[in-house]
């Protein structure tokens, strides 16, 4: 079943903040029907870098292959800003359709963009981001595919204009809003209030602006789609500092899966199996 189909029988989706094929395959593996390709959480794991617009368009496009190859639940894939112009936009979604997600997200920041809980965010003219609504709807292939329209507006310019841009979005052609970093639960329902028949997404940062709340609870308030964007990446931070810690001061590697759970992710069983029918 694709993201359309699940939206559209009502399913309630958490999505994990995926980075890279690895991680997506662990995801994957434990069930989640629907991941999230965070592009904070690629900058960060393709080049070590802030969440600024350095991951290109085609190592984002080649990071979405990537992870559709090796995992069977749809995509939803962080597009930025479209990677510049219309002609840009139109690329990315038919390069991101292409590459097997199910749904790109376009926001209304100024290029460079910035992560959404962070600071110095600027947008651009609500008329330019019609466009490149209109010019991304056209773009797809099928309808199949959805076109997620994010506002950031909010942090600077207040609730009301971030509705007003978002209800723009959804008359031009966006399938699916986000409108990023609400600071409290009446702004949250407010959004949800103003869209009772718009798919939503709420946004889960841990540190961020937009209180961290439940699933079960953003499902009550109205939304539909939670994403947590870099939940993942930040337990492999977690992760990796404790494990260097350990090695660090003992020398001793200790409390951490082994090799066999890797292979075990990884598919090493297919290889064997191929090895033993073939004799390879």
């Amino acid at each position: 079943m694709n993201l359309r189909e699940r939206l559209q029988q009502g399913e309630k989706i958490s999505a994990p903040g995926v980075f890279d094929p690895f991680s997506a395959r662990i995801a994957d593996q434990m069930g989640f029907p629907v991941l999230y390709m965070t592009g904070y959480g690629v900058n960060a794991s393709l080049l070590g870098l802030p969440d600024a617009a350095f991951a290109s368009y085609g190592e984002m496009v080649a990071r979405v292959r990537s992870i559709t190859e090796v995992t069977d639940a749809c995509l939803i894939a962080d597009g930025d800003t479209g990677f510049g112009g219309l002609h840009n936009v139109e690329r990315a979604v038919s390069g991101y359709e292409a590459a097997g997600a199910d749904a790109i997200q376009l926001e209304d920041q100024e290029f460079p963009k910035r992560c959404g809980h962070t600071r110095n965010r600027k947008v651009i003219a609500i008329d330019d981001m019609k466009k490149k609504i209109v010019v991304a709807a056209a773009a797809r292939a099928s309808d199949d595919f959805q076109i997620i329209a994010r506002t950031d507006a909010l942090s600077e310019h207040g609730l009301d204009e971030a509705l007003r841009r978002a209800e723009a979005y959804v008359e031009v052609g966006a399938d699916i809003l986000f409108v990023e970093s609400p600071e409290s639960e009446d702004q949250m329902r407010a959004i949800c209030e103003r869209f009772p028949q718009t798919p939503l997404i709420a946004n889960m940062v841990a540190g961020g602006r937009t209180p961290l709340l439940s699933d079960s609870a953003l499902f009550d308030i109205g939304y539909q789609i939670i994403i947590h964007p870099v939940y993942l990446l930040g337990a492999a931070l977690t992760g990796i500092r404790r494990a260097a810690a350990q090695l660090q001061s003992t020398g001793v590697e200790a409390d951490v899966d082994n090799i066999n759970g890797l292979n075990e992710v990884l598919g090493f069983d297919k290889i064997w199996a191929m090895d033993e029918k073939f004799g390879a």
